[in-house]
């Protein structure tokens, strides 16, 4: 008797409904059928039901956060069941135990993930029995008969295992080392906040962050530009004046020189170009440019498109959402025809139907199977369903799914573009410029968000002469580099900071070196936000003070190197193909480890956070205070706040108040009251034990016309 175990409860009920089965606690029970003769159980995960052990765990003392117990290196790494699902483990526990039950069949997603949490599961159970592995790209009824009828081995999906379990604990090392070495430093800088670093989330916040001050150091600089309107035999058309392909002057008396030269006099269309440009079918999506494409279109988070697709894809009508795959094999192209067919049915889709090519099969641009590793791309299943039947958000993903696959069967798009070179007073040339469509092809399917309004130049020909009707100066400022969106940065992060607007990826990258992977991106960038890294408003993408600190305390390290974490991703990809050793890569990152506390500890006498509003970077509810103040600031009248290893005035960055005081003095630590008392009375109490080379003295502390003071007693007068 087989034992089925899935990764959600949802999955695990579609994988049990093509049969009879009688539902129980945590678990289903199939009737004996055709391809279970004795029956089966069903069963399942909710998630990660495992996690890797806490620090505690391997030493008791590691529990505490301090430097001196950094780098956390445990010599052998296990993993716990998660307090909260101890039930549900426990049920799948048993089954596995059941003497019943001969063979495992791992159920999990058909990806990294899914095999790291059945494994972990059955590992944990203790229960070493036969395995099989069900390896399919969607739930429809077909594929899921189909997918038990040709079970895999289980060891043919071991070093994606492998592959999964080095991911986690590279991770887990990186992470809580260099987490708690950033938080107890930054401490010290009077910063009471947890500052989380990690593998793949840091070089992504050090791109947003390298943006953030593109932005902020941008010096917005005013330009002129002179316009032209010419009239040649009756047509009217605009210019640009153009000189050495520049367009823009920096001195406004030039621009206006130029138009009172212009003004009224003989244009001669010296050069007339026109260039026909043809655009293919955009390939079919696989997650991250479809996270890029709803973003673009609905302003949905990678988060939500991912949540979306994962419901459809529970419901059957799409295949696996989590693959990088832009290619289907011959397989999949050959139900094609009749998905079409099922989906012209719909409203939405008839104007759409026929398609002018029928079929794909051998069109290598979208069937491809030397381009499709685990999973082919995100396409709707034979399970064919009428949007206007889902919700409305399902619906919005659903439709751009079904259009990308209606869109690969048409012509691809021509368009003439057209370049006009006007020559005034065989002096002055001006630039003209304008598309016309040819063949809509594609575009009938796919809605483009085209903002620049199509210029359609008139029908005039080289040689043409007339004059210059109208010239106007028109002013401009140079702007910014624009904000992330997050769709972009799904983009940024597949290309390791090589942001390339293009979907076609692959031509640029011969292999995936990005930040994370398909199934992790959208988390990164979610967890980006709830740690008070990023702020995304409007679908814009700022970054925090807290993330700005946490990437200046870095700097250059390799932490933040998006080009050496996307060298671990592609090493972490040949771990999955069996190329690589993951043991080395292990003790790799054992050593990068140690080097980043090294680093840490090396840059931060150097910290300078001058220009941050560090008292906003406060850990809400923890056992951490806030900065306790002090007093009123004698130079500003602000407070005075106990910033960790000295007091300095919270006015800093809005009123650039450089007040600040040394907690330890001479080798003796000025204690809160006495520098409450300072700034209160003028004075400190009398404080013992200042050292100055070998002698040793009591003294009161002055502040006094911007100094500090020593008032000595009488009886230690002589001893200074």
């Amino acid at each position: 008797m087989e034992l089925i175990i899935a990764e959600k409860p949802d999955q695990g009920l579609t994988l049990a409904s093509p049969f009879t089965f009688k539902r129980h606690d945590g678990y289903v029970e199939i009737s004996p059928n055709d391809i279970f003769p004795d029956g089966a159980f069903c069963t399942w995960a909710i998630g990660h039901l495992t996690e890797l052990s806490a620090p505690e765990t391997y030493k008791p003392e590691w529990k505490k956060w301090s430097m001196g117990s950094l780098p956390i290196i445990p010599e052998r790494f296990t993993y716990q069941v998660t307090k909260s699902k101890y039930k549900q483990f426990n049920i799948v526990k048993q089954l596995l135990k059941r003497p019943e039950v001969s063979t495992i069949i791992h159920a999990g997603d058909a990806g990294r993930e899914g095999e790291l949490i059945v494994r972990n599961i059955i590992s944990l159970s203790g229960v070493k029995k036969p395995m099989k592995r069900l390896w399919i790209s969607s739930l429809t009824k077909k594929s899921i008969m189909d997918g038990f009828k040709s079970l895999k081995d289980g060891q043919e999906t071991i070093y994606l295992f492998h592959e999964a379990y080095t991911r986690a604990c590279a991770d887990w090392l990186v992470g809580m080392n260099a987490s708690r070495a950033y938080s107890l430093l930054l401490k010290q800088k009077g910063m009471n906040d947890v500052f989380s670093a990690g593998r793949v989330q840091t070089p992504t916040l050090a791109l947003i962050v390298k943006r953030e001050h593109e932005i902020e150091s941008f010096v917005s600089k005013p330009f002129w530009e002179v316009i032209a309107t010419f009239q040649m035999d009756g047509h009217t058309y605009e210019g640009k004046w153009e000189k050495d392909g520049e367009s823009r002057l920096d001195q406004k008396e030039m621009a206006e020189k130029i138009a009172a030269f212009c003004k009224s006099k003989e244009a001669v269309i010296k050069e007339m170009k026109t260039e026909r440009k043809e655009f293919q079918p955009p390939l079919l999506f696989n997650l991250s440019s479809l996270q890029a494409t709803a973003n673009k279109a609905f302003k949905y988070s990678p988060k939500k498109t991912l949540d979306i697709l994962q419901k459809l894809y529970q419901k059957g009508i799409v295949s696996y959402p989590r693959s990088d795959s832009n290619y289907v094999t011959e397989g999949e192209a050959e139900l094609f025809p009749d998905i079409l067919a099922k989906l012209g049915q719909f409203e939405d889709y008839k104007s759409l139907m026929p398609v002018p090519n029928p079929s794909i099969l051998h069109n290598k641009r979208f069937v491809n199977e030397k381009k499709v590793s685990d999973h082919y791309a995100i396409i709707p299943t034979e399970q064919v369903t009428n949007p206007n039947r889902l919700s409305g958000e399902e619906k919005n993903i659903y439709d751009l799914v079904v259009r990308r696959l209606i869109a690969a069967h048409y012509e691809s798009a021509v368009f003439d573009y057209t370049t006009i070179t006007t020559l005034v007073n065989g002096r002055a040339e001006f630039i003209s410029k304008g598309k016309q469509q040819i063949r809509e092809g594609w575009r009938k399917v796919v809605f483009l968000d085209d903002k620049d309004e199509d210029t359609i130049l008139p029908n005039v020909k080289q040689d043409d002469t007339g004059i210059v009707k109208k010239v106007k100066v028109k002013e401009g400022k140079t702007q910014p580099p624009k904000r992330y969106t997050e769709g972009q940065l799904i983009t940024l992060m597949k290309t390791a900071g090589k942001h390339l607007d293009n979907e076609e990826l692959e031509k640029v990258l011969m292999k995936s070196e990005g930040l994370g992977t398909e199934a992790t991106r959208a988390g990164i960038i979610t967890s980006l936000k709830d740690r008070k890294y990023i702020d995304v408003k409007k679908n814009q993408v700022f970054a925090t003070d807290k993330g700005k600190v946490l990437i200046k305390a870095i700097g250059e390290e390799i932490l933040a190197s998006p080009e050496m974490t996307a060298k671990w991703e592609q090493r972490l990809a040949e771990i999955g193909e069996g190329k690589a050793s993951a043991a080395q890569f292990m003790e790799q990152t054992k050593k990068l480890t140690a080097k980043i506390i090294e680093d840490a500890v090396k840059g931060f006498e150097t910290w300078d956070f001058s220009g941050y509003n560090v008292e906003s970077i406060q850990r809400k509810g923890s056992k951490f205070p806030k900065p306790k103040k002090m007093g009123q600031c004698p130079l500003c009248q602000g407070d005075i706040v106990d910033k960790g290893q000295f007091y300095g005035c919270v006015n800093y960055r809005e009123k650039e108040c450089k007040y600040t005081f040394s907690k330890t003095i001479l080798g003796k630590k000025i204690s809160q009251a006495n520098m409450q008392k300072l700034l209160k009375e003028g004075r400190t109490g009398l404080i013992k034990g200042f050292k100055k080379g070998d002698n040793t003295f009591d003294a009161t502390l002055e502040w006094k016309d911007g100094k500090i003071n020593f008032i000595f007693s009488t009886e230690n007068a002589g001893k200074s």
